[in-house]
Protein backbone atom coordinates (compact mmCIF):
# COMPACT_ATOMS: atom_id res chain seq x y z
CA UNK A 1 0.00 0.00 0.00
CA UNK A 2 1.13 3.51 -0.80
CA UNK A 3 0.42 6.59 1.53
CA UNK A 4 -0.28 10.05 0.80
CA UNK A 5 -0.86 13.17 2.93
CA UNK A 6 -3.53 15.86 2.24
CA UNK A 7 -2.49 19.69 2.92
CA UNK A 8 -4.87 22.41 2.87
CA UNK A 9 -2.28 25.68 1.33
CA UNK A 10 -3.18 27.39 3.95
CA UNK A 11 -0.66 30.42 5.08
CA UNK A 12 2.39 30.12 4.96
CA UNK A 13 2.98 28.23 2.01
CA UNK A 14 6.32 27.51 3.18
CA UNK A 15 4.51 25.32 5.77
CA UNK A 16 2.60 23.57 2.82
CA UNK A 17 5.99 22.97 1.18
CA UNK A 18 7.72 21.77 4.69
CA UNK A 19 5.43 19.52 5.58
CA UNK A 20 5.53 17.71 2.15
CA UNK A 21 9.12 17.41 2.38
CA UNK A 22 8.83 15.71 5.62
CA UNK A 23 6.45 13.14 4.23
CA UNK A 24 8.66 12.44 1.60
CA UNK A 25 11.46 12.11 4.13
CA UNK A 26 9.33 9.48 6.14
CA UNK A 27 8.19 7.51 3.17
CA UNK A 28 4.83 8.45 2.09
CA UNK A 29 4.79 8.24 -2.05
CA UNK A 30 1.92 11.31 -3.19
CA UNK A 31 1.09 15.27 -1.41
CA UNK A 32 -2.75 16.19 -2.50
CA UNK A 33 -3.54 19.39 -1.96
CA UNK A 34 -7.02 20.73 -1.42
CA UNK A 35 -8.38 23.18 -4.47
CA UNK A 36 -10.57 25.77 -3.11
CA UNK A 37 -8.94 29.28 -4.95
CA UNK A 38 -11.39 31.60 -2.90
CA UNK A 39 -10.40 29.59 0.79
CA UNK A 40 -7.03 28.73 0.49
CA UNK A 41 -4.24 30.17 -1.80
CA UNK A 42 -3.62 28.69 -5.10
CA UNK A 43 -2.65 25.35 -5.28
CA UNK A 44 -0.38 24.77 -8.50
CA UNK A 45 1.93 27.92 -7.51
CA UNK A 46 2.77 25.62 -4.24
CA UNK A 47 2.98 22.39 -6.13
CA UNK A 48 5.71 24.00 -8.17
CA UNK A 49 7.46 24.82 -4.61
CA UNK A 50 6.59 21.01 -3.49
CA UNK A 51 7.99 19.63 -6.62
CA UNK A 52 11.29 21.69 -6.43
CA UNK A 53 11.65 20.79 -2.34
CA UNK A 54 11.69 17.04 -2.84
CA UNK A 55 12.61 14.28 -5.33
CA UNK A 56 10.24 11.36 -5.63
CA UNK A 57 6.69 12.06 -4.38
CA UNK A 58 3.59 12.44 -6.98
CA UNK A 59 1.97 15.97 -6.80
CA UNK A 60 -1.33 16.64 -7.42
CA UNK A 61 -4.79 18.20 -5.87
CA UNK A 62 -7.60 16.42 -4.30
CA UNK A 63 -9.53 17.84 -6.09
CA UNK A 64 -9.78 19.91 -8.75
CA UNK A 65 -13.35 20.43 -10.52
CA UNK A 66 -14.16 20.63 -14.45
CA UNK A 67 -15.87 24.12 -13.40
CA UNK A 68 -13.90 26.69 -11.98
CA UNK A 69 -10.22 25.57 -14.50
CA UNK A 70 -10.82 25.54 -17.91
CA UNK A 71 -9.58 21.95 -18.47
CA UNK A 72 -7.10 22.89 -21.47
CA UNK A 73 -5.01 25.37 -18.68
CA UNK A 74 -5.56 22.78 -16.13
CA UNK A 75 -3.91 19.92 -18.48
CA UNK A 76 -1.20 22.86 -19.51
CA UNK A 77 -0.12 23.35 -15.80
CA UNK A 78 0.33 19.28 -15.81
CA UNK A 79 2.70 19.30 -18.66
CA UNK A 80 4.85 22.56 -17.54
CA UNK A 81 5.36 20.54 -14.31
CA UNK A 82 6.11 17.68 -15.53
CA UNK A 83 8.46 19.48 -18.31
CA UNK A 84 10.35 21.28 -15.06
CA UNK A 85 10.21 18.40 -12.80
CA UNK A 86 9.65 15.24 -14.44
CA UNK A 87 6.60 13.16 -14.30
CA UNK A 88 5.00 13.50 -10.94
CA UNK A 89 1.69 15.32 -11.28
CA UNK A 90 -1.28 13.32 -10.57
CA UNK A 91 -5.09 15.23 -11.10
CA UNK A 92 -7.83 14.08 -8.84
CA UNK A 93 -11.11 15.76 -9.91
CA UNK A 94 -14.64 15.56 -8.91
CA UNK A 95 -17.78 17.54 -10.18
CA UNK A 96 -17.08 20.47 -7.65
CA UNK A 97 -17.75 21.47 -3.88
CA UNK A 98 -16.33 24.53 -2.00
CA UNK A 99 -14.40 26.13 -4.92
CA UNK A 100 -17.64 26.60 -6.94
CA UNK A 101 -20.01 26.67 -4.21
CA UNK A 102 -18.38 29.90 -2.25
CA UNK A 103 -19.23 31.06 -5.75
CA UNK A 104 -22.52 30.62 -5.70
CA UNK A 105 -22.12 27.80 -8.59
CA UNK A 106 -22.96 24.21 -8.53
CA UNK A 107 -21.21 21.10 -9.01
CA UNK A 108 -21.10 20.25 -13.05
CA UNK A 109 -23.01 17.40 -14.45
CA UNK A 110 -21.39 13.96 -14.72
CA UNK A 111 -21.64 14.25 -18.52
CA UNK A 112 -19.01 17.20 -18.24
CA UNK A 113 -16.62 15.48 -15.64
CA UNK A 114 -16.78 12.22 -18.15
CA UNK A 115 -15.42 14.87 -21.01
CA UNK A 116 -13.00 16.72 -18.80
CA UNK A 117 -11.68 13.67 -17.37
CA UNK A 118 -10.38 12.71 -21.15
CA UNK A 119 -9.32 16.08 -22.39
CA UNK A 120 -7.07 16.70 -19.22
CA UNK A 121 -5.24 13.09 -19.62
CA UNK A 122 -4.53 13.60 -23.17
CA UNK A 123 -3.46 17.21 -23.17
CA UNK A 124 -1.32 16.79 -19.67
CA UNK A 125 0.17 13.98 -21.66
CA UNK A 126 1.22 15.11 -24.84
CA UNK A 127 -1.34 14.42 -26.77
CA UNK A 128 -4.31 15.45 -28.98
CA UNK A 129 -7.64 15.65 -28.24
CA UNK A 130 -10.53 16.95 -29.44
CA UNK A 131 -11.76 20.24 -27.76
CA UNK A 132 -14.39 22.64 -28.14
CA UNK A 133 -15.00 21.42 -32.11
CA UNK A 134 -10.95 21.03 -32.84
CA UNK A 135 -8.21 18.65 -32.52
CA UNK A 136 -5.69 20.55 -29.86
CA UNK A 137 -2.43 19.79 -29.09
CA UNK A 138 0.15 21.30 -27.01
CA UNK A 139 3.53 21.12 -29.29
CA UNK A 140 5.68 21.48 -26.31
CA UNK A 141 4.91 18.63 -23.85
CA UNK A 142 5.81 15.44 -24.22
CA UNK A 143 4.58 11.92 -24.15
CA UNK A 144 6.50 10.32 -21.44
CA UNK A 145 5.14 6.86 -21.88
CA UNK A 146 3.62 4.09 -20.03
CA UNK A 147 4.28 3.77 -16.39
CA UNK A 148 5.01 7.76 -16.45
CA UNK A 149 1.56 9.45 -17.42
CA UNK A 150 -0.03 12.35 -15.59
CA UNK A 151 -3.31 10.06 -14.44
CA UNK A 152 -6.54 11.35 -13.77
CA UNK A 153 -8.36 9.87 -10.08
CA UNK A 154 -12.06 10.43 -10.29
CA UNK A 155 -13.43 11.75 -6.38
CA UNK A 156 -17.11 9.94 -6.29
CA UNK A 157 -19.56 8.76 -3.72
CA UNK A 158 -22.81 7.83 -5.95
CA UNK A 159 -23.77 5.37 -7.96
CA UNK A 160 -23.65 7.08 -11.46
CA UNK A 161 -20.59 8.59 -10.49
CA UNK A 162 -18.95 5.40 -9.36
CA UNK A 163 -19.90 4.12 -12.87
CA UNK A 164 -18.54 6.79 -14.33
CA UNK A 165 -15.27 5.84 -12.68
CA UNK A 166 -15.29 2.54 -13.35
CA UNK A 167 -15.51 3.78 -16.83
CA UNK A 168 -13.25 6.26 -17.67
CA UNK A 169 -11.19 7.16 -14.63
CA UNK A 170 -7.13 5.60 -13.59
CA UNK A 171 -7.86 5.99 -9.94
CA UNK A 172 -10.77 6.35 -7.64
CA UNK A 173 -10.73 8.33 -4.56
CA UNK A 174 -13.09 7.92 -1.54
CA UNK A 175 -13.12 10.28 0.93
CA UNK A 176 -13.72 8.46 3.83
CA UNK A 177 -12.45 4.86 5.63
CA UNK A 178 -15.45 2.91 6.62
CA UNK A 179 -14.57 -0.55 5.73
CA UNK A 180 -18.00 -1.49 4.63
CA UNK A 181 -18.71 1.51 2.31
CA UNK A 182 -15.04 1.27 1.03
CA UNK A 183 -16.11 -2.52 -0.31
CA UNK A 184 -19.65 -1.49 -1.92
CA UNK A 185 -17.71 1.74 -3.42
CA UNK A 186 -14.65 -0.65 -4.54
CA UNK A 187 -17.24 -3.10 -6.36
CA UNK A 188 -19.45 -0.89 -7.77
CA UNK A 189 -16.22 0.81 -9.56
CA UNK A 190 -14.73 -2.80 -10.54
CA UNK A 191 -18.06 -3.78 -12.11
CA UNK A 192 -18.36 -1.20 -13.75
CA UNK A 193 -14.87 -1.24 -15.27
CA UNK A 194 -15.84 -4.69 -16.48
CA UNK A 195 -18.88 -3.70 -17.91
CA UNK A 196 -17.25 -1.18 -20.05
CA UNK A 197 -14.75 -3.54 -20.98
CA UNK A 198 -11.90 -2.58 -18.87
CA UNK A 199 -9.36 -5.08 -16.53
CA UNK A 200 -11.18 -3.70 -13.36
CA UNK A 201 -7.37 -4.08 -12.03
CA UNK A 202 -6.07 -1.42 -13.96
CA UNK A 203 -8.34 1.05 -12.01
CA UNK A 204 -6.35 1.81 -8.55
CA UNK A 205 -8.12 2.85 -5.08
CA UNK A 206 -7.10 5.41 -3.17
CA UNK A 207 -9.40 5.93 0.20
CA UNK A 208 -8.44 9.32 2.02
CA UNK A 209 -9.60 10.33 5.72
CA UNK A 210 -7.89 12.49 8.63
CA UNK A 211 -5.74 10.00 11.18
CA UNK A 212 -5.11 10.87 14.32
CA UNK A 213 -2.32 8.65 16.16
CA UNK A 214 -3.02 8.74 20.31
CA UNK A 215 -1.72 6.78 23.12
CA UNK A 216 -4.44 4.32 23.43
CA UNK A 217 -6.53 6.15 26.43
CA UNK A 218 -10.23 7.34 26.44
CA UNK A 219 -8.69 10.99 26.70
CA UNK A 220 -7.07 10.52 23.78
CA UNK A 221 -9.56 9.33 21.28
CA UNK A 222 -12.22 12.21 22.84
CA UNK A 223 -9.41 14.66 21.59
CA UNK A 224 -8.78 12.73 18.19
CA UNK A 225 -12.77 13.26 17.73
CA UNK A 226 -12.63 16.75 18.44
CA UNK A 227 -10.16 17.43 15.88
CA UNK A 228 -11.69 15.19 13.09
CA UNK A 229 -15.07 15.70 13.75
CA UNK A 230 -14.82 18.76 10.57
CA UNK A 231 -14.79 15.48 7.97
CA UNK A 232 -18.32 13.94 8.58
CA UNK A 233 -19.52 17.30 7.97
CA UNK A 234 -17.53 17.64 4.61
CA UNK A 235 -18.51 13.99 3.89
CA UNK A 236 -22.15 15.54 4.50
CA UNK A 237 -22.27 18.32 1.86
CA UNK A 238 -22.07 15.16 -0.97
CA UNK A 239 -24.14 12.69 1.01
CA UNK A 240 -26.71 15.30 1.25
CA UNK A 241 -26.74 15.47 -2.41
CA UNK A 242 -26.79 11.97 -3.09
CA UNK A 243 -29.72 12.10 -1.10
CA UNK A 244 -31.68 14.75 -2.82
CA UNK A 245 -30.27 12.72 -5.96
CA UNK A 246 -31.20 9.16 -4.92
CA UNK A 247 -34.25 9.62 -2.00
CA UNK A 248 -33.58 7.32 1.39
CA UNK A 249 -34.47 4.28 -0.12
CA UNK A 250 -31.86 3.69 -2.91
CA UNK A 251 -28.96 1.09 -3.30
CA UNK A 252 -26.75 3.66 -1.22
CA UNK A 253 -25.68 1.81 2.07
CA UNK A 254 -27.55 3.57 4.90
CA UNK A 255 -24.01 3.15 6.56
CA UNK A 256 -23.19 6.53 4.60
CA UNK A 257 -27.04 8.30 4.32
CA UNK A 258 -28.66 7.86 7.69
CA UNK A 259 -25.66 10.47 9.76
CA UNK A 260 -26.70 13.51 8.08
CA UNK A 261 -30.59 13.44 9.10
CA UNK A 262 -29.59 16.14 11.72
CA UNK A 263 -27.58 18.16 9.30
CA UNK A 264 -28.80 21.58 8.99
CA UNK A 265 -26.60 23.25 6.70
CA UNK A 266 -22.85 23.85 5.99
CA UNK A 267 -20.94 26.86 6.15
CA UNK A 268 -18.25 27.22 3.74
CA UNK A 269 -16.21 29.45 5.82
CA UNK A 270 -15.35 26.95 8.45
CA UNK A 271 -14.71 24.24 5.17
CA UNK A 272 -12.33 21.40 6.83
CA UNK A 273 -11.63 23.80 9.61
CA UNK A 274 -11.38 22.00 13.44
CA UNK A 275 -14.26 23.11 15.08
CA UNK A 276 -16.28 23.79 12.48
CA UNK A 277 -19.87 24.43 14.06
CA UNK A 278 -21.74 22.89 11.14
CA UNK A 279 -20.29 19.55 11.59
CA UNK A 280 -22.19 19.35 15.47
CA UNK A 281 -24.83 17.03 13.91
CA UNK A 282 -21.83 14.27 13.43
CA UNK A 283 -21.68 11.40 16.19
CA UNK A 284 -18.92 9.75 18.06
CA UNK A 285 -19.69 6.91 15.45
CA UNK A 286 -19.08 8.42 11.99
CA UNK A 287 -16.01 10.32 13.31
CA UNK A 288 -14.39 6.39 14.49
CA UNK A 289 -15.91 4.94 11.07
CA UNK A 290 -14.84 7.40 8.78
CA UNK A 291 -11.18 8.63 10.12
CA UNK A 292 -8.66 6.61 11.50
CA UNK A 293 -8.29 6.99 15.38
CA UNK A 294 -6.31 5.63 17.85
CA UNK A 295 -2.81 3.89 18.54
CA UNK A 296 -0.59 2.92 15.88
CA UNK A 297 -1.67 -0.75 16.08
CA UNK A 298 -5.50 0.19 15.92
CA UNK A 299 -4.57 1.93 12.81
CA UNK A 300 -2.53 -0.53 11.43
CA UNK A 301 -5.50 -3.23 12.00
CA UNK A 302 -7.63 -0.59 10.08
CA UNK A 303 -5.12 -0.13 7.28
CA UNK A 304 -4.83 -3.81 7.07
CA UNK A 305 -8.58 -4.58 6.17
CA UNK A 306 -8.36 -1.68 3.71
CA UNK A 307 -5.78 -3.59 2.05
CA UNK A 308 -7.66 -6.58 1.90
CA UNK A 309 -10.05 -4.33 0.21
CA UNK A 310 -8.17 -3.46 -2.14
CA UNK A 311 -6.97 -0.38 -1.73
CA UNK A 312 -3.94 1.23 -3.16
CA UNK A 313 -3.13 4.20 -1.39
CA UNK A 314 -4.36 5.67 1.99
CA UNK A 315 -4.05 9.47 1.78
CA UNK A 316 -4.03 11.07 5.56
CA UNK A 317 -5.92 14.46 6.11
CA UNK A 318 -3.36 16.17 7.93
CA UNK A 319 -6.02 19.08 9.65
CA UNK A 320 -5.62 18.93 13.26
CA UNK A 321 -3.20 19.94 15.81
CA UNK A 322 -0.64 17.01 15.30
CA UNK A 323 0.37 17.31 11.91
CA UNK A 324 4.21 16.71 12.38
CA UNK A 325 3.47 14.13 15.23
CA UNK A 326 1.20 12.13 13.21
CA UNK A 327 3.83 12.15 10.09
CA UNK A 328 6.77 10.41 12.44
CA UNK A 329 4.77 7.66 14.21
CA UNK A 330 3.56 6.69 10.53
CA UNK A 331 6.93 7.32 8.90
CA UNK A 332 8.05 5.16 12.18
CA UNK A 333 5.63 2.72 12.99
CA UNK A 334 2.72 1.96 10.52
CA UNK A 335 4.12 2.49 6.70
CA UNK A 336 6.71 -0.23 8.71
CA UNK A 337 4.63 -2.52 9.50
CA UNK A 338 2.42 -2.59 6.14
CA UNK A 339 5.39 -2.61 3.94
CA UNK A 340 6.63 -5.79 2.13
CA UNK A 341 8.74 -8.07 4.09
CA UNK A 342 12.48 -8.67 2.56
CA UNK A 343 14.74 -10.94 4.32
CA UNK A 344 18.56 -10.21 4.10
CA UNK A 345 19.70 -13.88 4.08
CA UNK A 346 16.87 -17.07 3.30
Amino acid sequence: MDFGVVLQTTPPASRVVELSRTAETYGFSHVWTFDSHVLWEEPYVIHSAILQATRKVVVGPMVTNPATREWSVTASTYATLNEMYGPRTICGIGRGDSAVRTLSGKPTTLATLRESVHVIRELSNGRPVEHRGQTVRFPWATDHGAGRQTEVWVAAYGPKALQLTGEVADGFILQLADPDITAWTIRTVKDAAAAAGRDPETVKICVAAPAYVTDGSQVGLDHAREQCRWFGGMVGNHVADIVERYGSDSDVPAALTDYIAGREGYDYNQHGQVGNTHADFVPDEIVDRFCLLGSPAEQIARLRDLEDLGVDQFALYLQHDAKEQTLRAYGDLVLPALAETVTAVS
